[in-house]
C-alpha cells in the first residue's frame, strides 16, 4: 500500500486520492467487497459531522479576510518602520509581519504567498539581496505552522484527541523562539555580507506611530479570541467564529473588502477546506487498511522491546518526518502517520511526562520538524511558493539562503527536545 501511495504521488495523482486508492485496494483485498463497501458507506459522514472539524474552514475564513482586507500591507508597514533602518531591518519586518500574519492567517502557504506579495518588492525596490529577500520570506513563512491558530496544529489535537486551547499555549513559546531565532539569523548573514542589505535611513517618529496605528485591528482580534478562549468565555471553534467576524468587520472598516474580495474569500475557503477534508477522507481510508493489517499495534511492540533510549527513537521518527517532508505537504503527513506514530510515542517513557503533557510536548516537536520540510531542499513547498512570485530569483539561490534557517531550525529541535519545559511552561501556567 504505501508503494502504491508513492508511486501514485510520483505521477502527480493529487494526494488524497494517492492515499485513498492504496487504502481502498488494500481493505478489499484483506477483506471483500461488500465489507469495503459497507466502510465506505459510513466513513465520510462519521469524519465530516465532527463538530471539532469545524474550526477549520472558521480559521480558513479568518486568514481570507485578513488577506483580502489589507491586513498583510498594515502588519508589513509597521514592521518595517519599527526595524527598516536597521540592516537587514525590511527580512527582519518581513519575518515579523509573516509571524503576526500567521497568527491571524494559520497556513505557513498562505502567510508566504501573502507576505511576499507585499514585501518582496520593497525589499527589491531599497537593493536587497535576491537570496536574503527570498530565503527570510519562505523561512518566515512557516511561522503559521506553530503560532496559533495553526490549522495542522487542531488537525493534530482532533487525531489525538487533544485540548486544542492546550496545544495552542504549547506552541506560543516555541513560535516566538522561532521567530527570535530567524531575526538573529538576518543580523548574522548581513554581518557577514552587508552588500545584500543596504542600510535605509530611519523614519520620523510621527511616521512610525501611525504606521502602528494601523495594526491595532490585528492586535485586537488576537486578545479578543485568545483572550476569549484562555478566559474560559468560548471554545476555540466559538474563537475561531468570533475571530473570522472580527477580521471581516476590521476589512470592512478599511473599505478594503468589496464585493469581489468577499467572493475570493468564501471561495478560497471554500476550495481550501475541500482540500483538506479530501485528504482526511483518503487518510482514513489508508489508516483503516493499515489496522486490518495489525501494522500499528505491531510496531508499537517492535519499539517498546527495543534496546534503545526513549529519545533515541524520538529523534529516529523527527528524522522521518524530515524525509517525508520531500515527498508530502504537512496536513497529508499528519494524516497519514500520527494514527501508526502517536500509539507507540505514547508507550515510551519521555522524560517521566504524564501521558497528556507528552501527547502536547510531541506535537509540537512534530509540528516543528514538520516545518523544516517546507523550506528543505529538494522540495519545500514554501520556498516554490515564494519564487514562483519571485520569478527574478533562480530557486538555486533561494535554497542557499535557506541553510543558515535550516540550522536554526536544527538547533530548535534540540531545544525543545531536549527542554520539554519550553513548550509545556505556558501550558502549565494556563491550567
Amino acid at each position: 500500500m504505501f508503494g502504491g501511495m508513492l508511486a501514485l504521488m510520483a505521477l502527480r495523482v493529487p494526494i488524497a486520492a494517492a492515499m485513498f486508492i492504496p487504502g481502498a485496494l488494500g481493505y478489499w483485498g484483506m477483506t471483500s467487497e461488500p465489507a469495503l463497501l459497507n466502510h465506505l458507506k459510513g466513513s465520510a459522514v462519521a469524519r465530516l459531522t465532527v463538530y471539532d472539524l469545524s474550526v477549520i474552514p472558521l480559521f480558513l475564513l479568518m486568514g481570507q479576510f485578513a488577506t483580502q482586507g489589507g491586513l498583510s500591507r498594515a502588519l508589513f508597514a509597521a514592521a518595517a518602520a519599527l526595524v527598516g533602518h536597521v540592516r537587514g531591518g525590511l527580512a527582519m519586518a518581513s519575518i515579523l509581519s509573516a509571524g503576526a500574519f500567521g497568527a491571524v492567517c494559520g497556513s505557513s502557504v498562505a502567510t508566504s504567498a501573502t507576505i511576499t506579495q507585499v514585501a518582496y518588492p520593497e525589499m527589491r525596490r531599497h537593493g536587497y539581496g535576491g537570496r536574503l529577500s527570498t530565503s527570510a520570506l519562505a523561512a518566515g513563512g512557516t511561522l503559521g505552522i506553530l503560532i496559533p491558530p495553526s490549522v495542522p496544529l487542531v488537525v493534530y489535537a482532533i487525531l489525538t484527541e487533544q485540548n486544542i486551547a492546550k496545544l495552542f499555549a504549547a506552541a506560543m513559546v516555541p513560535g516566538l523562539l522561532a521567530m527570535a531565532g530567524y531575526l538573529g539569523v538576518v543580523a548574522l548573514v548581513c554581518r557577514r555580507r552587508p552588500d545584500l542589505a543596504p542600510a535605509l535611513a530611519p523614519l520620523a517618529w510621527g511616521a512610525r506611530l501611525r504606521a502602528l496605528a494601523g495594526i491595532w485591528p490585528i492586535v485586537a482580534i488576537f486578545v479578543v479570541v485568545f483572550g476569549g478562549i484562555y478566559g474560559g468565555l468560548f471554545s476555540p471553534t466559538e474563537g475561531a467564529a468570533v475571530g473570522a467576524v472580527a477580521t471581516f468587520v476590521a476589512g470592512v472598516a478599511r473599505r478594503e473588502l468589496p464585493f469581489d474580495a468577499l467572493k475570493r474569500s468564501f471561495l478560497g475557503t471554500a476550495e481550501t477546506s475541500a482540500m483538506v477534508f479530501m485528504i482526511f477522507l483518503g487518510a482514513d481510508m489508508m489508516n483503516a487498511s493499515l489496522a486490518l493489517t495489525g501494522m500499528p499495534a505491531a510496531l508499537a511492540d517492535a519499539v517498546g522491546h527495543l534496546d534503545v533510549p526513549p529519545l533515541a527513537i524520538v529523534a529516529a521518527v523527527l528524522a522521518f518526518y524530515v524525509l517525508l517532508g520531500c515527498v508530502m505537504d504537512e496536513l497529508s503527513m499528519l494524516l497519514l502517520t500520527i494514527p501508526v506514530v502517536f500509539p507507540t510515542l505514547m508507550g515510551l517513557d519521555l522524560w517521566g511526562l504524564g501521558a497528556q503533557d507528552k501527547a502536547i510536548w510531541f506535537g509540537v516537536l512534530v509540528l516543528t520538524t514538520v516545518g523544516i520540510g517546507l523550506i528543505a531542499p529538494p522540495v519545500g513547498l514554501n520556498v516554490y511558493v515564494v519564487n514562483n512570485l519571485a520569478r527574478d530569483v533562480p530557486m538555486a539561490e533561494t535554497y542557499r539562503g535557506v541553510f543558515a534557517f535550516l540550522a536554526w531550525d536544527a538547533a530548535r529541535v534540540v531545544l525543545l527536545l531536549f527542554f520539554p519545559a519550553i513548550s509545556l511552561g505556558l501550558v502549565a501556567w494556563l491550567y
